[in-house]
């Protein structure tokens, strides 16, 4: 994984991306017990501001990582041979990327989710993985809950979670 970060660092040095953190399973790990995940979610600032409804365009990145000769496979870019899903930042993962965590993995500096954002993003997404990963997070982090709070109301997201923590109590 330290050869993928390192393209993906390269990503912002060159000025394709304006930021990036890691978020989804591996970005849990960061934080819990280990479990099985499968890719590396990336997800991407690309400018500034975008206006509302206007189409973020991925094309430079892309054809920048086809030319370093990584490949598709599924809804993948293979770097370094890790599956990796790349997703331009809406407003709440803009902001987690923005108090995103700086860490070190194997001598590269990454960005990774912090637990409260990634709760937030869990519940937002509602699948039954990201429920998991949830309550893994909840049971297993010494979190911020004011934090948590704030974040998930600004968001529309503190009923969900509300009827999130009666179901799992």
């Amino acid at each position: 994984m330290r050869k993928a970060l390192s393209v993906l660092n390269e990503l912002k040095e060159k000025g394709l991306i304006k930021d990036y953190a890691i978020g989804g399973g591996i970005a849990t790990l960061r934080w819990t017990e280990p479990f099985f995940t499968e890719d590396l979610d990336v997800f991407i600032v690309v400018e500034e501001k975008k206006e509302e409804g206007e189409l973020i365009i991925l094309t430079p990145i892309y054809e920048y990582l086809e030319n370093k000769g990584y490949l598709w496979k599924k809804q993948w870019i293979i770097i370094e041979d890790i599956p990796v899903d790349i997703f331009p930042a809406d407003s709440l993962e803009r902001e987690a990327v923005e108090n995103a965590s700086e860490i070190e993995y194997e001598g590269v500096y990454t960005k990774v989710f912090t637990p409260e954002y990634l709760i937030a993003i869990f519940l937002r997404v509602n699948r039954e993985k990201d429920i998991m990963k949830a309550r893994l997070l909840l049971s297993q982090v010494e979190m911020d809950l004011e934090k948590l709070k704030s974040i998930l109301i600004r968001y529309g997201l503190y009923e969900k979670f509300e009827n999130f923590r009666r179901k799992n109590e």
